[in-house]
């Protein structure tokens, strides 16, 4: 009589070394997509004056340093009222149609390039998209200028995204301004009564 074979169960090793080139496998996919481009700011509210964007790009190529970045500026910020900040050593800006670039001599292989804007204020909104475009020596370019939506996947060459929030209320400014209004309506009161009082007293 024949016993029934149980079925054979993997061996921890077999699953450990699949398991091992299936993470190899996912981080050889994912791996263009960790370089990009961030965008900070010193004062991220709309309608904030003489900001700092401070702009980040990684490198994705460790064979050729970055040359240049080009930024496309959002809607409500003009050419003209970015200034350059800082930068790496010998690099400058230029104004553009729609923006601004800025480059200089090659970084060295496997550097990120930072550079630092003031604007001269925010446009009124809920964010701003930053397409930037890089350069690379030897004329290789990579684009990060897909908007991400909300409720959506994130695109798989974001442009850089500042969220800004709601812009600084006057209503407090307004509150000394209503109290000197009071205050002259209150004095002129008094003066009347005063006056009235006397012409009443001299008509007695």
């Amino acid at each position: 009589m024949n016993a029934h074979r149980l079925p054979s169960r993997p061996r921890p090793r077999r699953i450990g070394a699949l398991a091992i080139a299936a993470s190899a496998l996912v981080l050889a996919t994912a791996g263009p997509a960790l370089a990009h481009t961030e965008v900070s700011a010193s004062d991220a509210r709309a309608l904030a004056k003489n900001v700092t964007l401070t702009f980040e790009s990684e490198a994705e190529d460790q064979g050729a340093g970055f040359t240049g970045i080009r930024t496309v500026l959002p809607k409500g910020i003009a050419p003209g009222d970015v200034e350059l900040k800082q930068a790496p050593k010998g690099w400058k800006l230029k104004p553009t149609d729609d923006g601004y670039s800025v480059g200089g001599p090659a970084l060295a292989p496997g550097a990120n390039a930072e550079h630092s804007v003031v604007v001269r204020q925010l446009p009124d909104a809920t964010s701003l998209a930053f397409k930037t475009v890089d350069t690379y020596e030897g004329g290789k370019v990579s684009r990060w200028i897909e908007v991400s939506r909300d409720g959506e996947p994130e695109p798989e060459n974001p442009a850089p995204l500042l969220k800004l929030k709601a812009a600084a209320s006057d209503g407090g400014s307004a509150r000394p301004a209503v109290g000197i209004i009071i205050g002259v309506c209150l004095f002129a009161l008094a003066g009347g009564f005063v006056l009235f009082q006397q012409r009443r007293g001299s008509d007695q």
